[in-house]
């Protein structure tokens, strides 16, 4: 038996094709503009109450939607922004996102999510992508960005200076000394350093960072004891392997400061695996504060990134530049802290064996 079609004439639904806003009003008996003002929530029309809920009624019953496209045309609005980050993964990534989504939500943004696996042709393409699709402006995550986008833009732990684009960042010439004067005061001398890998937005200027901060503390930073981060991860793998070849060649330390927490973790378990001990043996110390460190055994002592805060201020400072409220800032800096836990102690008699 054929599949039926109702009249939308006679105002019953059509299965194959959505009721109109023509339709819709002749049903009712009322002007289109009428309509199209209560249905879009338009502000400022004497529209009697009784009518607005005969209009909203009726929208329900055949199940009709204001057209989104139509009513961006008129108002040169979108309400739509991009998201650039490099994967969807637990911790770093997924807390930023967090407290972007929470300001995007609150002002009735709308956003879709473009993943580039630090592809720099897709960090290229991405932006002009999104812009076609209606992104008015862009939030770029932990993503290398070398040029001008087509439409505004504030990038969280971007460290490049571009004209129409915010850095929001963390001060980490302060989390560096934080986390050197807390292993230095416990009386750490044997320090191993963990070098991010190049991907990484924040890894040449933590590295610096600590650099700096070692040399004003009079710690050494032997290269025997500093480890590079040589694959792409967003698990504790990150950390295992490079301490397991630091393990190998019989190198001794107190202590190890690691690129993140999700390193450090896996530095914890290398570690583990041979019978030392943290913190009595050797202390850990990570970076970021996601949420599962404080879980984590021992408890991990690490230096806070306020991720989910600065997901939010960047998207606040976005949609500032979208609707029109003051000149964008070039870089906006954000503190850190230091939290700790259990991964750290004082220098034991066992030295890192």
């Amino acid at each position: 038996m054929a599949q039926s079609k109702t009249s939308a004439r006679t105002g019953t639904k059509d299965s194959s094709s959505p009721v109109t806003l023509k339709v819709l009003a002749a049903r009712l008996n009322l002007d289109p503009a009428t309509v199209s003002v209560v249905l879009n929530n338009v502000p400022g029309r004497s529209i009697p109450e009784s009518t607005r809920e005969r209009i909203r009624a009726m929208a329900r019953e055949l199940n009709y939607h204001p057209s989104f496209i139509a009513r961006s045309l008129r108002n040169r609005r979108t309400m739509m922004v991009g998201i650039l980050t490099p994967v969807l993964s637990e911790g770093y990534h997924s807390e930023v996102m967090n407290g972007i989504f929470e300001q995007l939500i609150e002002q009735d943004y709308f956003n879709f999510i473009a993943t580039h696996r630090h592809r720099a042709d897709l960090v290229a393409k991405y932006p002009g992508m999104m812009q076609s699709r209606g992104a008015e402006g862009i939030l770029a995550i932990d993503t290398h960005l070398d040029g001008p986008l087509p439409v505004p833009a504030v990038s969280i732990a971007g460290h490049t200076a571009i004209p129409g684009v915010t850095n929001v960042l963390l001060d980490h010439t302060a989390a560096a000394r934080l986390a050197l004067e807390h292993l230095h005061a416990l009386g750490h001398r044997s320090i191993a350093f963990m070098h991010g890998h190049p991907d990484s937005s924040d890894s040449e200027s933590r590295w610096e960072a600590l650099q700096a901060a070692a040399q004003q503390l009079g710690i050494a930073i032997d290269p025997a004891l500093t480890v590079h981060i040589d694959e792409d991860r967003t698990t504790p793998e990150l950390g295992y392997p490079v301490v397991e070849r630091l393990l190998r060649q019989k190198r001794r330390f107190t202590a190890m400061v690691c690129f993140n927490d999700v390193a450090a973790i896996g530095v914890i378990r290398a570690l583990h695996d041979v019978q030392i001990r943290v913190p009595q043996d050797v202390s850990i110390l990570g970076f970021d504060d996601v949420p599962y460190a404080a879980f984590h055994s021992p408890r991990l002592t690490t230096i806070r990134q306020p991720l989910h805060a600065m997901g939010a201020l960047a998207a606040r400072l976005l949609m500032d530049q979208l609707s029109g409220q003051g000149e964008p800032k070039a870089e906006v800096m954000v503190a850190p802290e230091l939290v700790v836990r259990e991964s750290t102690g004082a220098v034991s008699g066992r030295q890192g064996k």
